[in-house]
C-alpha cells in the first residue's frame, strides 16, 4: 500500500486535464489507428465533451515546426482563445516559450482571453526543449540551466503585470518600469491571477517550480520517480517560505503537482496491454529516433544529469511525454485504483492522452471517474477528512453542493 504523503490534499478530489490535440499524428508515434484529429470542429466537440464528463482543464500544444510525425500544427494560444469561446466552464492552458513571447504581451494577451472566458484563462510556461525552432527563427538558444533563469524571470513578471500597479522589474532578460495593464485579470475567488503551470524533470526545472509556478507538470514517470520530482519542488518552495503560516498574506501557496499520463482503458488487462504492445509495435522508428535525439540533450546538459527524457527509452518516447510510464493501463477499476495512489504521494491533476480523444475522453468521464471519486472520498474518511467536490464541474454543472463521507 503507497503511504500518504505530507503534501496529499486527501479533502481536494483530483482535477483532470487533457492533451488538446492540435497538432497532427494524435499523440503517439505510430501507425495504429487514432481516431482523433487536430482541426478546429474536431476540438471544439472535444473540448465540450470533456467539460461535460468531469475535465476542468485542457493543455494546448506548442509546436512551431514539423517534428516527429506532426507535419502540421495550429499555434497554441490562438486555438486556446477559441475554445475558451466554445466552452462555458473549461480551462484552458495555452502552452508558451520564453524567448518567442515577451512576457508583458503575453500578460496582455491572457487577460483579454481571460474576459473573453470569464477567468479561464491560463498558462503553461515551457522552458523550450527543441533547439531547431529557436535557431532556424534566430532566436539565441540558451544552455539548459540558463532557460531556467529567463523562465523564472519571465513567470516573475507575469505574475507582477497581473497583480500589481506600476510594477517593475529589474533582470537579466526582462526589464520592466512602472507598467501597468489594465483591465487586470478576472477576478476570480480562490484565484489570485490566471493559473501558472510549468514543467521540467531537472533539478533546475523542479527549482524553479518550487520557488514561482502555481503548478509543477512532469512528464509520466512511475510512482518513485514522481516521489523525488515532488521532494525537488518542496524543497525549493520550503527554502522560500511558500504556504508556511509565517508568510506573508501577499506570499505564493504552495505549488499543486499534475504529472502526464497516456490512458489505455479497456475490458480487461490483456486488451488493455495489448493495446499498447500495438502501438509500440506500430511506431514510427525514424520519427522517434529523430524525437530522442532533439531532445535527450537535456540530461547530459545538466550538472547532475537530470532532465526531461532523459532516461526515457525508445518505448517510452512512442508517447512523447512519457505518458506510458504512469502505467494508466487497464480496467476502469485499475487505473482508478493507480491514480488514487499517485493521490496519495501528493498529485493534484493528471494530464491525459488517448487514441481515440472523443470517444475515450467521454468513456473516462463515464466509467473511471465515479471510481475515482468513490476511493477518493473512502481514503479521506479512513484517513479523517471529507472529500470536498462542491467546486467540481459535476457540481457546477448542476448548482449544487455537498460533501461526500463514504
Amino acid at each position: 500500500m503507497t503511504d500518504i504523503s505530507n503534501v496529499a490534499r486527501l479533502s481536494e478530489p483530483l482535477k483532470f486535464a487533457y492533451w488538446v490535440p492540435n497538432v497532427s499524428g494524435g499523440l503517439v508515434v505510430s501507425t495504429i489507428e487514432q481516431r482523433t484529429g487536430w482541426d478546429f470542429d474536431y476540438n471544439k466537440k472535444l473540448a465540450r465533451i470533456a467539460e461535460n464528463s468531469g475535465f476542468e482543464y485542457a493543455l494546448t500544444q506548442t509546436r512551431y515546426a514539423a517534428s516527429y510525425g506532426a507535419d502540421k500544427q495550429h499555434e497554441a494560444t490562438s486555438f486556446s482563445l477559441a475554445l475558451l469561446a466554445a466552452t462555458e466552464r473549461l480551462k484552458v492552458i495555452s502552452a508558451v516559450h520564453p524567448g518567442m513571447w515577451h512576457p508583458g504581451v503575453l500578460a496582455k494577451f491572457i487577460i483579454t482571453a481571460d474576459h473573453i472566458s470569464n477567468g479561464r484563462a491560463a498558462v503553461n510556461i515551457v522552458s523550450g526543449w527543441l533547439k531547431d525552432e529557436f535557431t532556424n527563427f534566430g532566436l539565441e538558444w540558451l544552455e539548459h540551466d540558463e532557460r531556467y533563469v529567463r523562465t523564472e524571470e519571465f513567470i516573475k513578471v507575469l505574475r507582477g503585470l497581473w497583480t500589481g500597479q506600476d510594477y517593475s522589474q529589474s533582470g537579466k532578460y526582462y526589464n520592466i518600469n512602472n507598467f501597468t495593464l489594465n483591465p487586470a485579470p478576472v477576478d476570480v475567488p480562490g484565484r489570485a491571477h490566471p493559473e501558472i503551470f510549468f514543467g521540467g524533470n531537472s533539478t533546475a526545472a523542479q527549482a524553479t517550480a518550487g520557488r514561482v509556478a502555481d503548478w509543477y507538470f512532469s512528464n509520466g514517470k512511475d510512482l518513485e520517480g514522481f516521489k523525488e520530482n515532488i521532494a525537488g519542488v518542496v524543497a525549493a518552495a520550503d527554502a522560500t517560505g511558500r504556504g508556511t503560516e509565517a508568510s506573508l498574506p501577499s506570499a505564493l501557496s504552495s505549488p499543486r503537482f499534475g504529472l502526464n499520463g497516456f490512458v489505455i482503458a479497456r475490458d480487461s488487462e490483456k486488451e488493455a496491454r495489448d493495446t499498447l504492445r500495438e502501438i509500440v509495435a506500430k511506431a514510427h522508428k525514424p520519427a522517434v529516433d529523430g524525437f530522442r535525439a532533439a531532445v535527450q540533450e537535456a540530461g547530459p546538459s545538466t550538472k547532475d544529469g537530470k532532465g526531461m527524457w532523459a532516461d526515457s527509452s525508445f518505448e517510452d518516447l512512442v508517447q512523447y511525454n512519457d505518458g506510458f510510464k504512469t502505467q494508466l493501463i487497464g480496467t476502469p477499476e485499475q487505473i482508478a485504483e493507480r491514480i488514487v495512489a499517485y493521490k496519495k504521494i501528493g498529485v493534484n491533476l493528471f494530464l491525459t492522452g488517448y487514441l481515440h480523444f472523443q470517444e475515450e475522453v467521454a468513456a473516462f468521464g463515464a466509467d473511471i471517474l465515479p471510481i475515482v471519486r468513490e476511493l477518493e472520498a473512502d481514503l479521506a474518511r479512513r484517513s479523517g477528512t471529507e472529500l470536498d467536490l462542491s467546486g467540481t464541474p459535476a457540481a457546477s454543472a448542476s448548482s449544487t453542493t455537498g460533501l461526500v463521507n463514504a
